[in-house]
């Protein structure tokens, strides 16, 4: 996983979300401001500027522009080495990945043993979303697991309460420090806190049992909250902030969480600005439909295709293990309550953009897939069964290196066909625009191009000299036309004429942009 994840870091350009939290790493490093991406907590992009302080990135101090055009400059604009400040981006997050495969591996054995750990860390570490989220300067993977840590910390505080609960509650306030989508999962984690602190104390009266586990949640409840405030002054203790002059207006629950939560006014204005996002008409992809708006069924229907197979298989076969055997049924709380329950609030979501928003669903079910090792009816043929599956998940994760964000499995045609049903981070997020310049140079060297770019990236940068052919009449367009993926998906207007007049593709770069020929 780690060989997987360095050589897809050092190979893909930046992606979409990328520029924006490494500029503000930057930021963050060097001016102690919290202007930039406050829709997100500091602490993912903290963990990001541990690695880009190694490349001593120069900007300048006074630029004043949006956080799409910090990106642009710090990356293209300010004599920075793009490759080399994203691979330093991207390190910490690559090591973060591999330290939560130790807190999944950690987890399965204390509740199916050895065995049962070794299935569960070979499905997370040849997960391919994992490793394709886990290789980028992103927060998805960060904030799941440390969710993941908190509810394996409330696990083990089932034995050593005083110890393991304030440990958990530091794990929780990582994760909404890392992204606010993780409040969904807080009450869970203090009602699991409350459960664990009921289960150390057999021997108590039911109310002092009661009254103590309400009071660790309560500690608990405060630990996470002291660890988002710790977040944000350590970019600037004295927590200097200007709201946003676009902020909009929340009205209802929304306002009355943003006005009451104890967190810092940066966090509240920053619940604000992600409001704002859920109320915009985005654009979604699925199954060959393009479409404004958002489908219910969208996450389980896109892990459905990017998951591979075996893996799928472990999954169910664990759920319904952690249900019916026994000794695990204790631990379903636990492993199987918090996928559900944050899976369903990211399925109310306006934003139907990728996996990414469900990382937390190949973690926690890897440990859930454990389970099948604790079955006693046929141990043996489980094993065999198991260990059948997972060598199923492995070729077929190894055979989709090094392009893993536009994986699919075998039952959706496999990498080269996942364009056809999802788009954007599921595909096609950016991230080729030195292998298509690679491409160019050694097949199609002195031809014409066209470009219709989705990415963050600068192409000239690449050597990339092209012309956007929705700026010209059809009938100008001639030699090469290239087109991400998720752009062909959701092609509209002129570009759905060129795409549709232009045949099949002659070529494709990682699987995420298609090269017509117009004559």
């Amino acid at each position: 996983m780690a060989f997987a994840m360095v050589t897809t870091a050092a190979r893909q350009t930046p992606t979409i979300d990328e520029p924006v939290y490494v500029g503000t790493a930057v930021v963050y490093a060097q001016q102690h401001s919290l202007r930039y991406n406050p829709e997100h907590p500091p602490l993912g992009k903290l963990i990001i500027a541990s690695g880009v302080e190694f490349a001593h990135p120069r900007l300048d101090p006074g630029f004043a522009g949006d956080q799409t055009e910090l990106g642009r400059r710090l990356l293209y604009e300010s004599g920075n080495d793009p490759w080399r400040l994203m691979l330093l981006a991207r390190l910490p997050v690559i090591v973060l990945t591999l330290l939560f495969g130790l807190v999944v591996f950690a987890f399965a054995r204390e509740l199916t043993g050895a065995v049962g750990a070794v299935v569960a860390l070979a499905l997370y570490a040849f997960s391919p979303d994992l490793i394709a989220h886990g290789s980028l300067a992103t927060l998805d993977v960060p904030e799941a697991g440390f969710l993941l840590t908190s509810v394996w910390l409330l696990w083990r505080a089932r034995r050593r309460p005083a110890l393991y609960v304030p440990l958990a509650g530091a794990a929780l306030g990582a994760a909404v420090a890392t992204k606010m989508s993780a409040l969904s999962a807080v009450p869970l984690l203090l009602l699991l806190a409350v459960v664990s602190v009921w289960y150390a104390r057999p021997a108590g009266a039911r109310a002092r049992r009661l009254a103590a586990g309400v009071g660790a949640a309560a500690g608990m409840g405060l630990v996470a909250v002291a660890v988002v405030w710790a977040a944000y002054l350590a970019v600037d203790p004295r927590l200097r902030w200007t709201a946003p002059a676009d902020l909009a207006p929340v009205h209802g629950l929304r306002a009355l969480a943003a006005d009451w939560l104890p967190f810092p006014q940066p966090f509240r204005d920053g619940m604000r600005v992600q409001f704002g996002f859920e109320d915009l008409r985005w654009g979604g992809f699925l199954f060959g439909r393009a479409y404004y708006g958002s489908l219910w069924y969208y996450l389980p229907a896109a892990l459905l295709v990017k998951t591979p197979l075996g893996m799928l298989a472990l999954w169910l076969a664990g759920a319904v293990a952690m249900l019916t055997v026994p000794r695990l049924r204790p631990a379903a709380p636990y492993v199987l309550l918090p996928p559900l329950l944050l899976l369903a609030a990211a399925m109310t979501g306006n934003r139907d953009l990728g996996v990414r928003y469900a990382l937390f669903v190949p973690m926690f079910l890897a440990v859930a897939a454990a389970g099948v090792t604790a079955v006693r009816r046929h141990p043996r043929r489980g094993r065999v069964a198991a260990a059948g599956l997972v060598a199923f998940v492995a070729v077929s994760s190894l055979l989709t290196f090094p392009y893993y964000l536009p994986y699919s499995n075998e039952a959706f045609g496999g990498p080269t066909k996942t364009h056809l049903r999802l788009h954007d981070s599921n595909v096609d997020w950016g991230q080729d625009l030195g292998r298509l310049s690679d491409r160019l140079k050694q097949r199609y060297p002195g031809e014409r191009i066209w470009l219709v770019y989705k990415g963050s990236g600068v192409p000239s940068w690449y050597g990339i000299q092209a012309t956007d052919p929705r700026t010209v009449p059809p009938g100008e367009v001639h030699g090469l036309l290239v087109v991400s993926d998720s752009s062909v998906a959701r092609a509209e207007g002129r570009l759905a004429a060129l795409v549709a007049t232009s045949g099949r593709p002659i070529d494709e770069v990682g699987h995420s942009i298609s090269i017509y020929r117009r004559p």
